[in-house]
């Protein structure tokens, strides 16, 4: 491994969200909304209101957590599709040289990027004696692929894969000893992953999104089959429409306002997405696009059955930790049921499903730090 040196001058930037006083703004984000310039009147008052009433920004929530006892690097890898995957290397203080480490990597949201949620675990996990690697999967943040922000969930999948190779060549890492944690949609992807990498030792899923199941039916199934086939339609006259030279639509992600009508979950997004809480947009993007994947990539997802023989990671230990009242409970409670033994469901009481991503106080941090301490020790895993 290459060690950086103990001063990075550039480490703020590199962890995204300003050097300094990040928290006081939130905490008064109410009455600096109007001078960010990016939100209505109308949305502004909004904020400022749910602001004072803690809705949309928690005193807990530190999504651009840093830590002295920590060191970042800013690393790149090739996939097996030979695609540039962007990730931040984060190294304990206090590893010596020669000495061997067990890893973890941490996978963001889906339509996020590592600046958001995956940076704070593996900062957290990086203070617990782990080597931790966030990275951005392809198509999104610094990572190669075209167009920006389209659906590949095998791609994605091989970037976890990846990022085993990447750390299995480190110095300083124990090549059998390296865990996984996949947050929202991610959670879906890395047990892709691991079905079929066995390197992945342990696997820890946070708020987890089954990305194929909701693209088909829905939460709760609400969607119906009509619904599901008026999207795929949709997608396909817009495949013949860019295909002649028509412009690249988007579908999904984040509101970019709210209003009156807005939904319990788009307010939820929005707390955390369109807010400095946890708004991120990467160089030389448009911060209206981004959490918006392309329209005519999203319909893959229908064919993305991540829990299908979730089973076959036995013995390989899988935790799921979910909120009581996430709106995405549901799918840690399916993969639960399906896996086989060891497995974990956590619920953590009085947490919904974007709590997860940030609410430091929330976080279970003892159970995470628990599990991989307990299933990456030299004991209890040997060669792939």
């Amino acid at each position: 491994m290459n060690h950086p040196t103990d001063h990075l001058s550039h480490t703020e930037d590199l962890l995204g969200g300003p050097a300094s006083g990040r928290r006081d703004f939130l905490k008064t984000a109410g009455t600096h909304a109007a001078a960010l310039g990016v939100w209505s009147a109308a949305t502004s008052a909004a904020f400022a209101a749910d602001a004072q009433a803690g809705d949309l920004v928690p005193a807990d929530a530190e999504n651009f957590y840093r830590s002295d006892r920590v060191l970042v690097q800013k690393v790149g890898f090739k996939n097996q599709y030979r695609m540039e995957v962007a990730g931040n290397l984060f190294l304990p203080r206090g590893l010596h040289r020669g000495q061997k480490a067990a890893a973890i990597i941490v996978g963001h949201p889906m339509g996020a990027v590592k600046e958001q949620s995956a940076n704070l675990y593996a900062t957290r996990m990086a203070e617990q004696g782990f080597i931790a690697l966030s990275l951005d999967l392809s198509f999104w943040g610094g990572s190669a692929g075209q167009p920006r922000n389209a659906v590949s969930p095998d791609i994605y999948a091989e970037d976890f894969s990846a990022a085993v190779d990447f750390l299995g060549t480190q110095p300083g890492v124990d090549r059998h000893r390296i865990g996984a944690i996949g947050i929202c949609g991610s959670g879906s992807f890395v047990i892709s992953a691991a079905k079929i990498d066995p390197r992945m030792k342990a696997i820890a899923t946070v708020s987890m999104y089954d990305m194929g199941a909701v693209n088909r039916n829905g939460l709760r199934k609400a969607q119906t089959l009509d619904q599901r086939k008026a999207t795929i339609a949709e997608a396909a006259e817009q495949r013949d429409a860019e295909f002649t030279g028509g412009e690249t639509r988007y579908t999904g992600g984040t509101v970019l306002a709210l209003t009156p009508n807005s939904t319990a979950i788009e307010r939820e997004f929005y707390a955390f997405y369109r807010t400095p809480r946890g708004e991120y947009t990467p160089p030389g993007q448009s911060p209206a696009r981004t959490t918006k994947p392309t329209l005519t990539s999203n319909v893959k997802f229908m064919n993305f059955y991540p829990f299908a023989d979730i089973e076959a990671i036995s013995p390989r230990p899988l935790l799921f930790i979910t909120g009581d009242h996430a709106h995405s409970r549901e799918f840690s409670e399916d993969a639960y049921q399906r896996a086989a033994e060891p497995k974990t469901l956590h619920i953590v009481p009085g947490a919904g499903h974007v709590d997860l991503y940030d609410r430091v106080n929330l976080i279970p941090w003892d159970t995470l730090n628990t599990f991989f301490r307990t299933h990456l020790q030299p004991s209890a895993v040997g060669p792939a």
